[in-house]
C-alpha cells in the first residue's frame, strides 16, 4: 500500500475511533482538551510507525492502549497521588510486548455517553455545540468543520476552545446526568444532533443545497447514541427521522446541481436500504410504547413519503394528521408551515393559504423565505400567477442558499410566461 493511501486509511480509522478514545482519555484525565491532546498525540504516532510497520490487525485497540498509556504518563509526571501506581505499572510495563486487546474497554459505551452529554451540555450556546460536537465526535478536522459551515477557520477553532473552556470553568463533570435530569439533557443532544443533519440537509447558505458530511457524521451520531441509550425513544426517533431523509440525497439535485423539489423527485433514485433501516428504526421507537415524540412524529411522516412508490400514491390525509399532533407535541410557525402544505395537498390550496396567511404576522417567520416560496406555490397553483411571481422573488430575496435562490427565480420568471 502507498503512502498516501496509507494516510488515507488511518484518517478513515481515525474518524471511527476517535470519539471512543477521546472518550475514555477524558474518564482517565477529566479534562476535555487535554484527552483531545492525547488523542492526537496517538495519532501522530500511528502516521509516523504505520507507513512502516504496516496497519495493525486491530487498529482501534493500537490506538486506544498508545494515548492510555500517554494519559498515565501524563498523571505520573503530575504526581496525581490517587492513582494506584502500583496497578498502572503492572498494566503497562508487566509484559515485554503489548496485549493490545486491553486497549479496549468493557465500559466504553458509558464513556461515549458521558462525552455525547458534556459536548452537548446546555450551558453552551448551540453553534458552540454543534463544533465541539463534529470536533470530539465525529473525529473531523477544524477545517471540515468551517467548510461545513461556511465560516472561517479561525472562528471555528476560537468556538472549540471557548467550548472547552467554559465546560472547564463552570466544572461541568463528565457524567451522564442523574434520571430526574436525564429528559431535559437528552432533549439538548437530541437538538445538536437534530441541528446538524439539517443543515446538511438543506444548507442555509453558501454554493450547494446539501452537504453530506453534516448529514453523515449526525447520523453516525445518532446510531452511536441509540447503541448505547437502546430504551430512549426519541433516539430512534430521530435516527428513523435521519435515515429516511438521507435516503432521497441521490434524487435532491440533478445533473446540473439545481434543487429537485420531493414531489418532482426521481424514486427509484432514493436508497431504499436506508429507507428499511429508518423504518426498523421508527418500528423501535413505536414498540417502546407511549405516544411518539417530535422526533418520532417527523420519521412517520417521512416514512408515509418513503412508502408512496409515486407521488400521487402519497397519503396527505394521513400525513395532515400527523402534523396535527405535531402540532400539539412540539408547536411553532414552521411547523404551521408544514402542516399547511400538508393540509393543502389533502383538502384543497385554499385550506393551506388560509394557514399561511395566519402566520404573514409572525415575527418568527419575518426573514423566512420558505414562508413566501410557500405561499407562491399556492397562489400558482390557484392561477393566481402574477401574485406567485411576487412571492417567489421575495422568497429569493431571503435565502442565503445560491442554487435555492436561483430555482426561485426560475419559478418567479415561469408564473410570467404565457
Amino acid at each position: 500500500m502507498t503512502e498516501p493511501r496509507i494516510h488515507q486509511t488511518i484518517d478513515s480509522i481515525w474518524r471511527t475511533e476517535a470519539a471512543k478514545i477521546i472518550a475514555c482519555l477524558a474518564g482517565i484525565v477529566r479534562d476535555l482538551g487535554v484527552a483531545e491532546d492525547l488523542a492526537q498525540d496517538a495519532l501522530v504516532t500511528a502516521l509516523e510507525r504505520w507507513p512502516q510497520s504496516g496497519i495493525p490487525e486491530n487498529p482501534g485497540a493500537w490506538l486506544m492502549t498508545v494515548a492510555k498509556r500517554r494519559a498515565f504518563d501524563l498523571l505520573r509526571r503530575n504526581k496525581l497521588r490517587h492513582i494506584k501506581y502500583g496497578e498502572i505499572g503492572a498494566e503497562l510495563d508487566g509484559q515485554l510486548q503489548p496485549d493490545w486487546e486491553e486497549g479496549l474497554d468493557d465500559n466504553i459505551s458509558d464513556d461515549l455517553l458521558r462525552l455525547i452529554f458534556t459536548t452537548c451540555h446546555p450551558i453552551l450556546s448551540a453553534e458552540a455545540r454543534v463544533a465541539l460536537t463534529l470536533r470530539l465526535l465525529g473525529g473531523l478536522k477544524i477545517e471540515e468543520i468551517a467548510k461545513a459551515f461556511l465560516v472561517p477557520v479561525t472562528t471555528i477553532a476560537q468556538r472549540i476552545v471557548r467550548a472547552k473552556r467554559t465546560i472547564t470553568a463552570a466544572k461541568v463533570p463528565l457524567e451522564v446526568p442523574e434520571k430526574t435530569d436525564f429528559p431535559d439533557r437528552l432533549s439538548s443532544v437530541l437538538e445538536v444532533i437534530y441541528l446538524m443533519f439539517n443543515e446538511g440537509y438543506s444548507a442555509s447558505s453558501g454554493e450547494s443545497w446539501i452537504r453530506p458530511l453534516l448529514c453523515e457524521e449526525a447520523l453516525r451520531v445518532g446510531r452511536l447514541l441509540a447503541e448505547i441509550a437502546p430504551d430512549e425513544k426519541e433516539v430512534h426517533g430521530l435516527v428513523a427521522l435521519m435515515e429516511i431523509q438521507t435516503s432521497r440525497f441521490r434524487a435532491r439535485v440533478n445533473e446540473e446541481g439545481e434543487p429537485v423539489l420531493l414531489l418532482e423527485q426521481n424514486r427509484a433514485h432514493w436508497d431504499h436500504s436506508a429507507i428499511r433501516r429508518g423504518i426498523d428504526s421508527l418500528k423501535r421507537a413505536e414498540h417502546l410504547g407511549g405516544p411518539l415524540g417530535m422526533y418520532g412524529l417527523q420519521a412517520s411522516i417521512a416514512s408515509c413519503h418513503a412508502k408512496a412508490r409515486t407521488s400521487e400514491e402519497t397519503d396527505w390525509i394521513h400525513i395532515s394528521a400527523l402534523y396535527d399532533a405535531l402540532a400539539q407535541v412540539a408547536p411553532s410557525p414552521v411547523v404551521e408551515l408544514n402542516r399547511a402544505v400538508a393540509i393543502s395537498m389533502a383538502y384543497g390550496w385554499e385550506a393551506g393559504l388560509e394557514i399561511i396567511d395566519s402566520l404573514l404576522v409572525e415575527p418568527a417567520l419575518k426573514n423566512y423565505h420558505l414562508l413566501p416560496s410557500t405561499r407562491g406555490h399556492f397562489l400558482e397553483k390557484m392561477g393566481r400567477r402574477r401574485e406567485a411571481c411576487d412571492e417567489f422573488n421575495r422568497a429569493a430575496s431571503l435565502t442565503q442558499n445560491a442554487p435555492e435562490r436561483e430555482l426561485l427565480l426560475k419559478r418567479a420568471f415561469e408564473c410570467l410566461e404565457e
